[in-house]
Formats: C-alpha cells, structure tokens, sequence
C-alpha cells in the first residue's frame, strides 16, 4: 500500500494544509480543554479508519500526559467509567456528527442538549468546528491513501 499523493509536496496542498494547522491553533486557543480535543480528533479519526489520524492524535493525545488505559478504551467509551459527563456528551456529539452521512441526518436533539449542559457558546462552537475539521482531515488522508505510523509529535509546528 502507498501514499497516493502527498498534499504536502503541492502548492495547494501545502496552502490548504497551513489553513488547517491556524484553524487548529484557534481552536487550541479555545475554552474547550486540549485533553478533550486530543480524545475528540482521536475518536473522530478512529471512527473513519484513518490510520494516519490515529498515529497524529494518539501520539499526541499521549504526549500531551493521556493516560494508556483511556487511550486504549476511547474506542468502546460507552461501555467503560473512565470518561466524565462532559466528555461523553462531546464523545456522543462527535460520533453523531461524524456519521451523518445521508441526506437528512442530523445530531439528535437529545445529544446536543446533554453537550449542552456541559459546555457554554463559546465551547460549544469549537466542539462544532473541531469535529468538521477532523472530518475533512480525515477524508483527506483517505483520499490520498496517507498512511499512519511514522508521525513523530510536533512535526506539523513547522507548518505556520
């Protein structure tokens, strides 16, 4: 298997990838805590197999002080007790806004208003935009087959 195309070695790529990486540092400059955002692009990117993804935010997230056990149980966080309400309700938000993938589907109404219970405006518009653009990253990496498992933590500061 290999890398179709790398964005990186392309003028648009590399111009679109540069927007992606200020668009982070927004969002890294939000209420909505880091630790919650590493779990959110690591689960949004399991969720849509991108390997590539997976290898950024799981060395990231670990990097970062997350623990072994919560990184190894995001994938099953319904069925564990190591994740608080607040995270669940954004897990949930993620998971939901992640699989609309049909015409007409939408996050429930049930899952927005338990996020919200748990995060202001201001929070609640980075959970918003945080999950769009792990999806587009995403959909990107797939796209050009990016594969996963040479990352090293930090290799995307060199970006701005």
């Amino acid at each position: 298997m290999e890398t179709r195309l790398n964005l990186f070695d392309t003028t648009t790529g590399t111009k679109v990838g540069k927007r992606f990486y200020a668009t982070s540092l927004v969002l890294a400059e939000s209420a909505l805590p880091k630790s919650l955002q590493d779990l959110l692009s690591l689960r949004i990117s399991q969720i849509n197999g991108c390997g590539f993804c997976v290898d950024i935010h799981a060395k990231d997230a670990e990097k970062a002080g997350e623990t072994s056990l919560r990184l190894n149980l995001l994938a099953a966080w319904k069925h564990t007790t190591v994740f608080t309400d607040a995270e669940r309700a954004a897990l949930a938000l993620a998971e939901e806004g992640t699989r609309i993938t049909e015409p007409g589907e939408v996050v429930s109404d049930a899952t927005w208003a338990e996020a919200r219970k748990h995060f202001d405006d201001e929070q609640m518009a980075a959970l918003t935009c945080l999950i769009a653009l792990m999806n587009a990253s995403n959909r990107m990496a797939l796209m050009t087959n990016s594969l996963g498992g040479g990352y090293e933590p930090g290799a995307f500061a060199t970006l701005d």
